[in-house]
């Protein structure tokens, strides 16, 4: 791991299934991850549930292939009333090379909802 980021949220490996027609991971099964992960950031932040209500400047820098170790890292880089932005950004491992390549990032705005699944605010650390 890179001294630029910390324990991942997320470390996984996806299938031959995930694969499109050219062989790379489809980039909805990265933002489905990326997702997860950022869910996981900003439950944690709201101490409660949360929702995803937009995704913004994602950016693919290089495919995913099968067999390679994905991580993905994050940091909640702006807090509203009730809303995250969540800085998400995907390495990977590929099968036998030990290098770690960036291949995804974006920023992800979580809502905090409540048990009826209205906006409330997020809790003050």
């Amino acid at each position: 791991m890179t001294a630029e980021f910390r324990d991942p949220i997320i470390r996984t490996a996806p299938l031959p299934r995930d694969c499109n027609n050219n062989g790379d991971i489809f980039g909805g099964w990265v933002l489905s991850q990326m997702d997860i992960a950022g869910g996981v950031i900003a439950a944690r932040r709201a101490k409660g549930r949360v929702v995803t209500v937009a995704v913004e400047a994602m950016t693919f820098h290089q495919p995913i292939k099968t067999g390679d170790v994905v991580s993905i890292y994050g940091d909640i880089i702006k807090i509203g009333r009730t809303s995250m932005h969540i800085k998400l950004t995907t390495i990977v491992a590929r099968k036998l090379d030990p290098a770690e390549i960036k291949v995804t990032e974006g920023t992800y705005i979580f809502v905090a909802i409540d048990e009826e699944g209205n906006p409330r605010e997020v809790p003050t650390e």
